[in-house]
């Protein structure tokens, strides 16, 4: 038997129709080097129409690929919508990438059509001559386009004036793709996601029930980049919602942050922990009070000193996990509501239950056996639901996938009882000493507990005779550099882990490395170790 419901296409147009129709006075607000951008939703889907005739008459067809390479802004909003809209498909381009790995990323994406924010001029331009399918380039700036080695280069603001504001919005299907995403290429040769109309809204959907839970009341400041996953697809939910949108473009200064959530009236945001421990240094420092701000921590484990720092400013920290194979978010801090506030800590500095739509399991790291749920037992988390992806575009690297459809993560967690998932390391990261496991994760959070610790990253070196002994990297915070000993941060961690995770060496840096979407580099961690003298001191 058939329902009686119509296969009505799941597209982003229902979203632009939505925002634009029912919500037309709302504001979209965009900081800029001086003063703030600001218009509403109806000005928005003028744009995008204009927008979208343009793309017409540079030759963008049915799933052709559009770069942009931007900050987060009104203008990359446009494009979020206007190239999928109009049946392309939008690749988002990130700016920190090497740039061997961004002419590789637009090379096998084959964009034909390159939108480039006028900050970014500089970094297209040094490998503009290596990309083989782009025949155009377009300037996201106020004005002309500016004079420079980039050809045939045009402006945006020029291509768009005067065109009509209402387009003809093609039929589409749900299943054709409206975006796509590089993974950030920190072992190998990036690799290709692309997401779906249908996958595109669902993930909207699941995002705003699933704990995370922004409301067309709220004011929403994706610090996340437009770069990196639709950055978390909050930009899409938003409109979704016609909830008001401001973007910081390039400034995520404390300052400049802090400015915009209290004059803006920002209720809600979302970025990475190395963003926020900035913003808490600064808070700090200053006293400001953030009472009813809720926060989306994401990208990598939040610190337990994080949390309680931020905590204490007034802010409600949720925490998140996924990544640009699930669109990315797929599991969420939701509070069951027979919990307590007593639990609240424990489960927001896990990394969550699966949100709705998203099945998980967790698999044996060397056997591949399922784990049980019990909070004690490790595993590879593997997903699968109607926005994770089921291959890699041009079919790389497919033994991430397994034969019954779930996606290998590299992500190693526990999950306890009540469904909750904490990751434990990535499968890459983990410390085998002795023949047991070190997280490393784990004792980094443990780490930056201490009151005199900005950042800390710890990894594996060999070692004669346990195989691995972890090495930790300790970035004092400015009032204590040169005032914090490798004695003080092993004495504060012995009540805290098992005597045989204690680092054989603290190593004190000015700064830890970052991958380009602000995690840290261990691959780079990894070389400074291979420099330097080897751990060989016995650690009975």
């Amino acid at each position: 038997m058939r329902s009686t419901m119509p296969d009505f296409p799941l597209t982003l147009q229902h979203f632009l129709w939505r925002s634009t129709t029912l919500f037309p006075r709302k504001e979209i607000v965009t900081r800029r080097e001086a003063g703030r951008h600001r218009y509403t939703y109806a000005d928005f889907g003028k744009r995008v129409a204009q927008l979208a005739h343009a793309l017409k008459d540079l030759g963008i067809g049915p799933g052709d690929r559009v770069g942009t390479l931007a900050w987060n802004t009104y203008r990359h909003l446009e494009l979020y919508f206007a190239v999928p809209c109009a049946g392309a498909v939008v690749h988002t381009l990130n700016p920190r990438l090497a740039p061997e790995h961004l002419v590789f990323v637009v090379n096998d994406a084959e964009d034909k059509v390159i939108f480039v924010d006028v900050s970014l001029l500089p970094v297209l331009q040094r490998v503009a001559s290596k990309l083989n399918s782009t025949k155009q380039f377009v300037v996201m700036t106020d004005g002309p386009s500016p004079d420079g080695e980039l050809k045939p280069l045009l402006s945006y603001e020029e291509l768009i004036a005067g065109r009509p504001a209402e387009y003809p919005w093609p039929d589409l299907d749900e299943q054709d793709a409206a975006a796509m995403c590089y993974t950030s290429g920190t072992t190998g040769r990036p690799k290709g996601v692309v997401y779906s109309h249908r996958s595109s809204v669902l993930h909207a959907f699941g995002i705003t029930i699933g704990g995370i839970g922004p409301t067309e009341g709220d004011t929403l400041l994706p610090i996340v980049p437009m770069f990196h996953a639709n950055a978390w697809g909050h930009p899409f939910a938003a409109t979704m919602l016609g909830a008001k949108q401001v973007f910081p473009d390039r400034f995520l200064d404390p300052v400049s942050l802090t400015e915009l959530i209290h004059e803006e009236g920002v209720t809600f945001s979302a970025g990475v922990p190395s963003v926020w421990i900035a913003l808490l240094q600064y808070l700090d420092k200053t006293g400001t009070n953030l009472d009813g701000f809720r926060m989306f921590v994401g990208g990598s484990a939040m610190p337990a000193a994080l949390y309680d720092g931020l905590s204490k400013h007034g802010i409600d920290v949720i925490q998140g996990w996924g990544m640009t194979e699930t669109s990315p978010v797929a599991a969420c801090t939701t509070m069951k509501s027979y919990m307590t506030e007593k639990d609240k800590r424990a489960v927001r500095l896990k990394q969550g239950l699966p949100i709705a739509g998203v099945e998980l399991r967790l698999a044996n790291v060397e056997s591949g056996e399922l784990v049980p749920w019990d909070g004690k037992s490790s595993g590879e988390i593997q997903v699968r639901g109607p926005w994770v992806t089921t291959s890699y575009y041009r079919g790389v690297d497919p033994d991430r996938f397994t034969a019954d459809g779930w996606l290998r993560t590299g992500d190693v967690a526990n999950v306890d009882g009540e469904g909750y998932a904490q990751i434990v390391d990535r499968t890459k990261d983990l410390i085998k000493s002795g023949g047991e496991w070190i997280s490393s994760v784990e004792l980094e959070s443990a780490i930056m507990g201490h009151p005199k610790v900005l950042e800390a990253a710890v990894i594996g070196v060999p070692h004669p005779k346990w195989q691995e002994r972890p090495v930790a990297y300790v970035v004092p915070k400015p009032d204590f550099k040169g005032a914090v000993s490798q004695a003080e941060i092993l004495e504060y961690l012995t009540p805290l882990v098992a005597k045989w995770w204690l680092p054989d060496e603290v190593r004190f840096v000015d700064e830890i490395p970052k991958t380009s979407v602000g995690k840290f580099d261990k691959k780079v961690i990894r070389q400074w170790a291979s420099s330097s003298a080897p751990v060989t001191a016995p650690s009975e």
